[in-house]
């Protein structure tokens, strides 16, 4: 059990990426690696049988096994091309159910590409569930979370005026708006956080720039608390140029709550000691 544990933490999700659309997908190479495969050869075979199984559910093969071949230097000065794919939960979960089963990385990932699988099924069914309130809940919950975690890498990577690290993500979300900004045009009271004043679309915004973020720190091996405040707006701009392309609503332009998460939870918390 601490071996399937440690692989699903570990080799699949370490492997994972989020594209700007906040859609979630793996590279065949790396999966490649991570199933142990040495010789891409075999490991191609597998990605055809997986192909013609996702053919044959009906599901469109070329948007879960999107080409993305790269190419790479020769010694001699050419240029030599390397296929790969950039592969959905979907894919992976094919990849990994016609894979040498006396590999046991192979028994591991079928089961965490079926466990992850579900849990999105259950958690986009339920998900939809929850009223505006406690979708905001959920959410703010979430980015709670996720700024704890950014903060620590920032940290580690020489960030020190963290208001100033944390405006340069808003800035590129916000079309140039500091916390200050967004809290003025909101006209929130003194202390009031703006994140619990958000809808649960804004907090969306607010959390993929976050993770992001975090993701870039640690992949690019970002120094220096400048650095990193560059990184973070990039991302921000980033975040917004996908919110535009996929025609959704700005940040600035969504609606204020008329009520905080603060109030609401206050208002919860009464309401369960009256009972």
């Amino acid at each position: 059990m601490n071996q399937i544990k440690r692989y699903n933490e570990t080799t699949f999700d370490d492997i994972r990426h989020i594209d700007e659309y906040g859609n979630e997908y793996w590279f065949a190479r790396e999966l490649q690696k991570a199933l142990e495969y040495v010789e891409w050869r075999k490991f191609a075979r597998v990605i055809e049988k997986a192909k013609t199984a996702c053919d044959n559910s009906n599901y469109d093969v070329f948007e879960c096994f999107v080409k993305a071949d790269k190419t790479s230097k020769m010694p001699n000065g050419g240029v030599k091309k390397i296929i790969d794919y950039k592969l959905n939960r979907y894919a992976c979960y094919l990849i990994v159910q016609n894979g040498d089963t006396r590999k046991k990385v192979i028994a591991l990932g079928q089961t965490y590409f079926a466990i992850q699988t579900r849990k999105q099924e259950i958690f986009e069914r339920d998900y939809e569930k929850l009223s505006e309130e406690e979708k905001r809940l959920y959410q703010r919950n979430l980015t709670r979370k996720g700024n704890h975690s950014l903060n620590q890498v920032a940290k580690n990577v020489g960030v020190k005026n963290f208001d100033k690290f944390h405006n340069a993500g808003y800035k590129g979300l916000y079309n140039g708006e500091t916390a200050d900004d967004i809290f003025k045009r909101k006209g929130l009271r003194y202390r009031e956080d703006i994140l619990d004043n958000m809808g649960s679309e804004e907090l969306v915004d607010n959390l993929f720039r976050i993770v992001q973020t975090e993701a870039k720190l640690k992949r690019d091996n970002i120094e220096g608390e400048n650095n990193a405040c560059i990184t973070h707006k990039e991302v921000g701009n980033i975040v917004r140029k996908a919110i535009k392309q996929a025609g959704g609503t700005m940040p600035e332009d969504l609606p204020t709550p008329k009520r905080s998460l603060k109030q609401i939870e206050k208002e919860r918390k009464n309401s369960l000691i009256e009972k």
